[in-house]
């Protein structure tokens, strides 16, 4: 009998793994293992200007490029005046009118002494991220593109990722991904407990299989490093039953970090399993908003107000080999998934009831 590789995950062997993995790349990955919200952090991890030039560029922000500058500019502008309208909130001169948005970054991740300045710029970033998320979904309503273009959209950034994943990132069995058929979202429909069509997440998902266990971690911080912010990745909607991040931490590579690193050591969060899968299921899979382009599809005039980017929701499974073939063995098949979950949808429409799990009943 095959021994599933759950004790195995990335608890082992990752110091060859992550040489480049940085505090804040740590940071990112547990935000996801943990799927909590960037609205409850109390700093950030950026160091340097390009640090955060880097992140921008992940909301397709260039600021090298005046528009962009404007569309950071007007956002900061809007949470400042949020804060001191409806908060009550005094900012100094600096924080309230900064010659260069970067710096709150920056100011937002100075830890020691007093901290008013950069609990400040924590409060005014976590304004930024509602409020450019909220401007986008208006962008979203205001413009007649179609789910399928959107879709479209994110997938081709994602694919040109992934090529570029394969040459620069860590060893990959697979990079793949799929749509979900009208039929398979009518199913889950059915299934889930929350039945509106806005509560399908995974129309559009992609999975990525790492040769080793101890690739799972480099392959996730290399999305949040090169595809997508890191705080668009919806809350309430990670699952992670592969990874041990309190072992990653444990790493000599990760130790040697700094003292830091303690920071990032919290009690781990492991998200709602799929009542569907079989109970060795292993995996990490993680729902992330990402942004878009539409400017060059249309003429879009709002200027620095609604910004150039809408968000396409796109389902992210990473897992190393071993885990994927085990994960298609005995309980864990994919007929097995189907077969229960076509019971549930037979049961709901023949004979009613509340929905209840395999664990509730």
């Amino acid at each position: 009998m095959a021994v599933h590789p759950a004790s195995i995950t990335v608890n082992a062997s990752l110091e060859s793994a992550l040489p480049q993995v940085d505090l804040a790349d740590l940071a990112a990955v547990r935000h996801i293992l943990r799927g909590d919200s960037v609205i409850d952090w109390n700093r950030t991890w950026f160091r340097t200007t390009a640090d955060v030039d880097r992140f921008l560029a992940l909301h397709l922000l260039d600021m090298g490029n005046p528009d962009d500058r404007r569309r950071l500019a007007f956002v900061y502008s809007e949470a400042v005046n949020y804060l001191q309208e409806h908060l009550e909130l005094t900012f100094p001169a600096d924080l309230r009118d900064p010659a260069d948005v970067r710096q709150i970054f920056l100011h937002a991740g100075q830890t020691g002494g007093f901290r008013r300045r950069q609990i400040l710029s924590c409060v005014i970033l976590k304004l930024m991220h509602v409020i450019n998320h909220l401007e986008a979904a208006e962008l979203r309503f205001q413009t007649p593109l179609s789910e399928a273009i959107v879709l479209d959209l994110a997938e081709k950034r994602i694919v040109t990722a992934a090529d570029r994943m394969r040459s620069q990132g860590p060893p990959l069995v697979a990079f793949y991904g799929s749509r979900k058929t009208r039929n398979s979202v009518i199913t889950k429909l059915i299934a889930k407990k929350e039945n509106t069509a806005a509560t399908i997440f995974d129309k559009l998902r992609f999975r990525i299989v790492t040769e080793q266990p101890e690739d799972v971690v480099p392959a996730i911080s290399w999305l949040t490093r090169n595809l997508f912010p890191f705080n668009y990745v919806i809350p309430g909607q990670s699952h992670n039953n592969l990874v041990h991040f309190r072992e990653v931490l444990r790493q000599a590579s990760v130790a040697a970090l700094g003292p830091e690193v303690a920071e990032l050591d919290e009690e781990e969060g492991g998200g709602e399993v799929n009542p569907f899968s079989g109970r060795s299921y292993r995996m990490v899979n993680f729902i992330v908003d990402l942004p878009v382009r539409v400017d060059h599809l249309m003429n879009v005039r709002h200027g620095p107000m609604l910004g150039r980017t809408v968000f396409a929701m796109v389902e992210f499974q990473v897992l190393d080999r071993e885990t994927a073939q085990c994960n298609e063995e005995g309980e864990n098949a994919h007929n097995l998934y189907k077969e229960r979950q076509r019971a549930i949808v037979e049961k709901r429409l023949k004979r009613g009831g509340r929905w209840r799990s395999r664990s509730t009943g």
